[in-house]
């Protein structure tokens, strides 16, 4: 059976590469004869490994048996929607979808089952990821204002010292002022710290799997070989526009907190991939390059989940907290962002890049 020709010629190859939603067919015998850009995400595999896949293979419903709900629907001809299941991907992870389900039949009276799966996880994600990025903006507006209150007054205090330092008539107070002049100069390298790269980026074209190589062996370096790095790599991520250098520094402050968390002997995954038709936020994007930095360290605190991207939180003992709030920032300007999720023995960080950066 052709399966082109079950397909109404409204929705044609364009429109449904282009649409959020995944769209798969099957045809009489229940194996999968087609399958959008969406439906590839989703199933986190190409349409050629997907492709003659049995419906009860490729959807599996813990509870439910959709295979015989397709049967069903096949040969009473009545199309039918099931909300809110908990389906499992053949790789492992559990999604919730709304599942709606449309018999077929072209002009030779062949069957076929049209399946439109509307991932729910995916809304809950976009609300997360505006909450995040509206909160990182709100964080930044309010360290650029405190950051102008205390620049000023330390300049001051700093100049006033220097001024007394001249005056003293004992060399042996200036001690003292020194003290003062060092403070004062430590407090405005921290809040310079903070405000984060004062520069505007470089835009050019950026193979990310070199920005990787860089990070991979400037921490192998500093953990003399004793980490274990492993390279995941998809070859067919096209280049970003992008600044390499900010690149570099966002994913080695990721990568180096990995490396604490592991102390310095775990294993550390840098893991790439390419979505397509992805949203970030409020922006959809046609291809996005994602990137996975995956430990085998201890965890996130869940309460601190929320508060790693804040600058002077710090989820290990002693560190600054600026790193990963200088990262978000960094991505931010390349259109991106950086999520996390933990969990004992697993920490991933996913650093989400548009391949077209829309603030260039």
């Amino acid at each position: 059976m052709n399966a082109d020709n079950l397909l109404p010629e409204a929705l044609s190859p364009w429109i449904l590469d282009n649409l959020n939603t995944t769209v798969i067919l099957f045809d009489e015998d229940l194996r999968l004869r087609y399958v959008n850009p969406a439906g590839e995400m989703l199933f986190a595999a190409s349409a050629r490994n997907l492709i003659g896949q049995k419906a009860s293979d490729l959807m599996c419903c813990p509870g439910h048996n959709l295979n015989t709900s397709f049967e069903q629907a096949a040969m009473l001809g009545h199309p039918f929607t099931e909300r809110e299941i908990c389906l499992q991907t053949p790789d492992g992870r559990e999604i919730t979808v709304d599942c709606t389900v449309m018999p077929l039949a072209d002009s030779d009276h062949e069957a076929g089952i049209l399946v439109e799966l509307q991932q729910l996880d995916r809304q809950l994600r976009i609300s997360r990821e505006e909450h995040l990025i509206s909160q990182h903006q709100a964080t930044r507006d309010l360290i650029r204002c405190l950051a102008h209150e205390i620049k000023n007054p330390l300049g001051g205090l700093r100049g006033a010292a220097q001024l007394l330092e001249h005056e003293l008539p004992d060399p042996g107070l200036q001690e003292y002022t020194q003290i003062i002049i060092d403070e004062a100069d430590r407090l405005q390298g921290l809040v310079n710290s903070m405000l984060g790269p004062n520069k505007l980026p470089r835009y050019t074209q950026v193979n990310i799997h070199q920005v990787l190589d860089r990070v991979r062996s400037l921490v192998q370096a500093e953990s003399g070989g004793r980490i274990q790095l492993v390279m995941d790599y998809d070859p067919s991520i096209p280049e970003l526009y992008g600044d390499s250098d900010q690149l570099i520094q966002a994913i080695l402050n990721i990568v180096r907190n990995a490396a604490q968390a592991v102390d310095g002997q775990g294993r550390i995954i840098l893991r790439t991939r390419i979505q397509r038709q992805f949203t970030i936020g409020n922006d959809r994007h046609r291809l996005v390059a994602q990137v996975e930095i995956e430990d085998n360290g201890p965890g996130i605190a869940p309460e601190m989940l929320q508060k790693i991207f804040y600058p002077m939180v710090s989820a290990s003992e002693g560190g600054m907290g600026l790193g990963l709030s200088i990262a978000q920032s960094l991505i931010n300007q390349h259109g991106g962002l950086i999520e996390c999720r933990s969990k004992p023995g697993e920490t991933v960080f996913t650093v989400l890049l548009p391949l077209e950066n829309p603030n260039a």
